[in-house]
């Protein structure tokens, strides 16, 4: 029996999260969520999406404390079936599951990471760790799940923590100014940091928490992706959100290649098994690019503000 394909969508200004079908392009379904979810992560099992209830537009919006929310999503039944309570911390942006099924959740109005260890029957978190920096946005964690590394957007740094343990103290280094976007490398001995305030690009080693590598970028960078080469060489994206523009870097950190892009991109999400990816725009559109040719392909009209996404498979 084939597979179907539905591009999952976090619509950010139309409170959604919204289960579009790619063969048509048109929408299944919209849960109408409290005001501004942001960031979703899925399960190992491709059942379960974890919704963080961010509660504001954006990180630089002034406002209360935003949400203590984390919406759990039926992918089969489109519907959801429960809430995460993170009370009292706030602003749940990065989040990440493990291949145990714990879930994490980055608070950034109190810097400090939860673990859920059985977020499908425990509704409250068993730990947390505080991330070392303020305004901690995005983290990433290392596939055992022993080891995250937070971008901190107020204090410019970026902090090895250790998830699981409460003792271990953050190790902090200065990437650059507004460091945000980030993604390890295959082998997480290197940890690519795209640095907002100064439009460059750094390589750190996540064992000594040193910069080994150094590059410019173009006008803000908002995120970094790392994909595979046609020669299979390991290469890296980013989305410049500051001249609507997508670049291809070496690990070298050297540019490659620049190519204009219709509006404003807000996020990237990958095909599972194509060389593609899905690009949400400011312009309420998803569109998918080809990553041998460069070229746009299928483009998905959305309601106001598309931002995360995930193809789901199933």
């Amino acid at each position: 029996m084939p597979f179907r394909e539905t591009l999952l969508l976090v619509q950010k200004c139309a409170h959604t999260f919204s289960f579009y079908d790619l063969a048509t392009g048109l929408a299944q379904k919209h849960i109408v969520l409290p005001n501004f979810p942001h960031e979703f992560t899925v399960d190992a099992a491709r059942g379960l999406a974890y919704v963080g209830h961010y509660g504001i537009e954006t990180a630089s919006h002034l406002g209360d404390m935003g949400g203590h929310s984390v919406f759990v999503i039926d992918l089969a039944q489109q519907k959801h079936v429960a809430t995460l309570n993170l009370w009292p911390y706030y602003r749940p942006h990065g989040l990440a599951v493990d291949g145990q099924g714990r879930l994490f959740v980055m608070s950034e109005a109190h810097n400090v990471l939860l673990r859920f260890s059985d977020p499908a029957t425990v509704h409250v978190p068993d730990l947390a760790v505080p991330s070392g920096g303020y305004k901690t946005h995005l983290f990433a964690l290392s596939r055992d799940a022993q080891t995250a590394y937070a971008l901190n957007l107020l204090s410019n740094t970026v902090t090895k923590i250790k998830p699981n343990d409460p003792t271990f103290a953050p190790v902090a280094m200065v990437p650059g100014p507004v460091p945000e976007g980030n993604v390890l490398s295959a082998d997480e001995s290197l940890l690519y940091v795209a640095n907002r305030g100064d439009d460059s690009i750094v390589a750190v080693d996540t064992e000594t928490m040193k910069i080994v590598a150094r590059g410019k970028t173009r006008r803000d960078p908002n995120r970094v992706y790392r994909i595979k080469g046609a020669q299979g060489d390991e290469l890296l994206l980013t989305t410049n959100s500051g001249e609507h523009s997508l670049s291809v870097f070496g690990t070298d950190l050297q540019e490659q290649r620049c190519f204009a892009l219709p509006s404003n991109p807000l996020a990237l999400s990958f095909h599972p098994v194509e060389r593609a990816v899905y690009i949400s725009f400011q312009d309420d559109t998803v569109r998918r690019l080809d990553l041998d040719s460069f070229e746009f392909g299928q483009q998905i009209k959305t309601l106001r503000e598309p931002d995360s996404s995930y193809v789901w498979r199933h």
